[in-house]
């Protein structure tokens, strides 16, 4: 997948799914990574960046036989937040679609 295109999604794929559980870094990074390849780099910026701006909130939890797991989870304002971007990606798809349809009447 383009790089470019995953910089562009890969706020939105952590927003909404930490809006759905808690995560910890490492297993958010493998949940994205089902669907998208990315490595722990592109990941840990962002979650630092979202938890300096109070879209989430982190906790410490123990592991078994490792140390303790940094937890992510949503705030209220990161759940608008998430709403938010949501609806905007949303929005985009059905633009670009209507560039890209096939029916699409082009101007000269």
């Amino acid at each position: 997948m383009n790089n470019q295109f995953k910089k562009g999604v890969l706020e939105l794929c952590v927003l909404d799914l930490v809006r759905r559980k808690d995560f910890y870094g490492y297993e958010l990074v493998q949940e994205i990574s089902r669907d998208i390849d990315i490595s722990e780099g592109a990941l840990y910026p962002i979650l630092r960046r979202l938890s300096k701006e109070g879209i989430f909130e982190t906790y410490l939890e123990e592991s078994d036989g490792g140390p303790p797991r940094k937890y992510y989870r949503i705030t209220g304002e990161g759940k608008d937040r998430a709403e938010a971007v949501r609806l905007e990606w949303e929005d985009f798809l059905e633009r670009i679609g209507r560039i890209l349809s096939e029916n699409r009447e082009v101007k000269v």
